[in-house]
């Protein structure tokens, strides 16, 4: 069974920027800023301020809002899969994607498949 990756350590270095550790021991830096977008929970993370107040929490990296990132993105992010999560997709806790996912796409299952669209206002 995979085990889903855990944030040990993190810190913010830059313009949306952050160093992470797993508890894998895999470390380095990834760039978030394509997050800034991605609704109305990111939206205050645009303020560089209010971004380098990340924290570890749970395994993964969280800001005081309620904002967080699955750690399976995170680690994706650091050392890729060789396949592309689009925009938009919806990705169900645990989840192991073997393939690309489309924008939109509602996933979920080990190995994942797709179980609709996300619904768009």
């Amino acid at each position: 069974m995979k085990t889903i990756p855990e944030v040990t350590e993190a810190r913010p270095t830059g313009a949306w920027r952050v160093w992470m550790n797993f508890a894998d021991g895999v470390e380095g830096e990834v760039d978030l800023s394509r997050f800034l977008g991605c609704g109305p929970v990111f939206a205050p993370l645009a303020d560089e301020e209010f971004f380098r107040q990340l924290r570890v929490e749970a395994g993964t990296i969280a800001w005081p809002n309620g904002a967080d990132i699955a750690p399976e993105r995170l680690y994706e992010l650091l050392v890729g899969t060789g396949v592309e999560i689009r925009d938009e997709a919806v990705l169900a806790a645990g989840s192991v994607v073997t393939r690309n996912v489309p924008a939109n796409a509602v996933v979920a299952g080990n190995p994942a498949s797709g179980r609709g669209e996300r619904w768009r206002a």
